[in-house]
């Protein structure tokens, strides 16, 4: 016997689940049937695909029993198992950052639940909720030898060898006292059908049924294997057959959740490709939805043979969140990672399956427009939680550009909440030519930036755009093109389309629609203190210009055309781009600020130097950015306080 110590990470999260998770303990029972459905779902794939697996007699099951009086619950399977190597490292590490990531929300969430558990991936480590003592049996499929591992989920685990008969793996748990209440035959029951209904493999309780005579008397008992799951393939079935109930039931098993998913589509096709999808929506974004090593949420069947839960080719990288099933009757068993990569076949169904997602958040966002108050708060939560993922499509997926930009939302100066390129434009003064937003990292800041003075004053409206992907994602986006049915109802198949240039107002030239024209009588007269202010700064700003968008602040600071903006610089820096030269604005002043227009008479280069200094520093903490030298600013602030 060698004993082993459990990973750092991995001792903390028992602790964690022993002395704190209880508010749904039975959830154990059913992540320890999805280990083992997954276990016989790569098995039979193997027993297809793998020459050296076809010689197995596989008959997939999964039985469950129990001993009241010994106090144990027992699992066992006839799946792929597991030889010495996997135990180790499957049951006593855990080299995902499911774990960390895991933790860490437990450390926040003051309600502790456990329903985390499945979606961290950890779901073995529930069953040391309701067990002070696990033991695990299992022989690798093909292999001769078996092993034992076992551990009381404190510090460390025992490894050993051990017999067993055939391939699979064994969970035994030594029940706590609290514990038994699930060893009994109701309670596992009632479990299963809740949980595990829809495995697509046979689950078997077996149990001791009482036998009684004429008069009542028990006489014995006997006995009994009792199927207790439906065990049919739910995204087969014809959806008139299923209720809502039947889906909500098989995307907590599938998805490892105990919250009903927010939305699903269920599709099958029949012609030159058939083939089935159920996809779900869930009610809160993945844990690790912006981790690269993101699981995938898809999973692929062929002719309803397990092939592959981890392959990220099935969706699009922006489509991430989305879980579910793809069961194809058309490509082949035995096909490869390589091959799927390539596959035209998959290639179809993958494009197919985004324009039907597509098509259904669309009905979603209509619905919202005139539907009930439950409508509509649907739609915010799929848009509170999955508008990021949504705005990396139309940066990163060209051909679905169109119907995604229908989708994203923004906040707004002039909305509550969020909203659609589509409700801006309706919403435009009719001779305004753009759309105009400003990007940044913090809602607050923007709304309060003096870049939006002028828009405001003519009630422009700008959309408020503070994710960190805007400023990579709206550039690339370049204009917002709208496309409506021809006059006469579309009837001959014709359309309109109209577009509009989406301007940042943090920019050069975005100013150009403020409707003032150039007083050049203005510019002759500030064209003095501008160029005081352009010598006192020099290297530190690219231009200095005088500003029509200003109303009562006395400078703000804007981009060039063609440089990134303060806020991609930063990201870019943050990124590890440090040969990156530094942001250089181009600061803009109001020639009729009293700052500004008491220095025409200032012939004191100092004076200059410190007013000049304050003006692109103040425009600079107003735009989010961090000062270089904020020592240096406190001295210009003091010597102008002074005089």
């Amino acid at each position: 016997m060698a004993q082993h110590q459990f990973q750092t990470e991995v001792s903390r999260l028992l602790h964690l689940i022993i002395h704190s998770l209880y508010s749904n303990r039975e959830i154990f029972l059913r992540e320890l049937v999805s280990n083992a459905s997954d276990a016989l779902d790569k098995l039979k794939y193997l027993t297809v695909a793998d020459d050296a697996f076809k010689t197995i007699n596989f008959d997939p099951r999964i039985d469950i029993s129990f001993n009241k009086d010994a106090k144990t619950l027992t699992v066992s399977d006839n799946g792929i198992g597991m030889n010495e190597a996997e135990l180790i490292d499957s049951l006593g590490t855990i080299a995902r950052s499911g774990t960390r990531a895991f933790l860490e929300k437990l450390a926040e969430d003051a309600k502790k639940d456990s329903n985390l558990i499945g979606q961290f991936g950890v779901g073995f480590y529930s069953a040391f909720m309701v067990a002070d003592r696990i033991e695990v049996i299992s022989r690798k499929a093909a292999g001769e030898a078996a092993w034992k591992w076992s551990s009381d989920g404190k510090e460390s685990f025992d490894i050993e060898s051990a017999e067993r008969d055939s391939q699979g793996t064994t969970v035994i748990l030594h029940l706590t006292d609290e514990g038994t209440e699930y060893a009994n035959r109701w309670s596992i029951e009632d479990i299963i059908k809740r949980y595990s209904n829809h495995v697509a493999f046979p689950i078997y309780l077996t149990y001791e049924e009482k036998e009684w005579d004429d008069k009542g008397k028990e006489k014995g008992s006997k006995t009994k294997t009792d199927r207790i799951n439906s065990g049919t393939a739910l995204w087969r079935r014809a959806k008139a057959e299923l209720k809502e109930e039947d889906y909500n039931e098989f995307y907590k098993q599938l998805g490892h959740d105990t919250d009903e998913p927010l939305h699903y589509i269920h599709t099958k096709a029949e012609g030159t490709l058939e083939y089935s999808t159920l996809f779900y929506i869930p009610q809160k974004a993945p844990f690790d939805m912006y981790n690269a090593d993101y699981k995938p949420g898809v999973k692929l069947y062929v002719k309803r043979v397990f092939i592959t839960d981890d392959d990220k080719e099935l969706m699009p990288v922006w489509l991430r969140f989305v879980r579910g099933i793809i069961d194809s009757e058309d490509l082949p068993l035995n096909v490869s990672r390589e091959i799927l990569q390539q596959n035209k076949i998959l290639l179809n169904i993958k494009n197919a399956s985004v324009k039907k997602l597509l098509s259904e958040f669309k009905s979603m966002a209509d619905n919202a427009a005139s539907g009930s108050a439950e409508v509509k708060e649907k739609w915010e939560t799929f848009i509170s939680q999955f508008n990021r993922p949504l705005k990396e499509g139309l940066y990163s997926d060209f051909a679905n550009r169109d119907a995604i930009q229908e989708l994203v939302r923004f906040k707004s100066t002039a909305v509550e909440g969020r909203t659609s390129f589509a409700d801006y434009v309706s919403r435009m003064k009719s001779d305004q030519k753009h759309i105009y937003y400003i990007s940044g990292s913090d809602e607050k800041t923007l709304r309060a930036s003096p870049l939006l003075e002028a828009y405001r004053a003519r009630e422009i409206e700008v959309l408020i755009m503070d994710d960190e992907i805007d400023d990579i994602v709206i550039p690339s986006l370049h204009s917002y093109r709208q496309t409506k049915d021809a006059p006469d109802g579309g009837a001959d198949g014709k359309t309109e389309s109209q577009s509009w240039e989406l301007k940042a107002v943090n920019r050069v030239g975005a100013d150009e629609e403020l409707g003032e024209k150039k007083d050049k009588d203005a510019e002759k007269e500030a064209k003095p203190v501008i160029e005081k202010i352009k010598k006192a700064l020099g290297e530190r700003v690219k231009d200095v210009k005088l500003s029509r968008r200003l109303h009562d602040s006395p400078s703000c600071i804007v981009a060039d055309e063609n440089d990134p903006s303060l806020q991609m610089a930063q990201m870019l820096k943050a990124m590890g781009q440090t040969e990156m030269p530094d942001f250089k604005p181009i600061l803009e002043v109001n020639g009729e600020h009293p700052i500004v227009a008491g220095l025409r008479d200032v012939d004191d280069e100092e004076r200059i130097a410190d007013v000049a200094g304050v003006l692109l520093d103040q425009a600079l903490l107003v735009e989010g950015a961090k000062l270089k030298d904020p020592a240096d600013f406190v001295k210009r602030i003091n010597r102008l306080l002074a005089k």
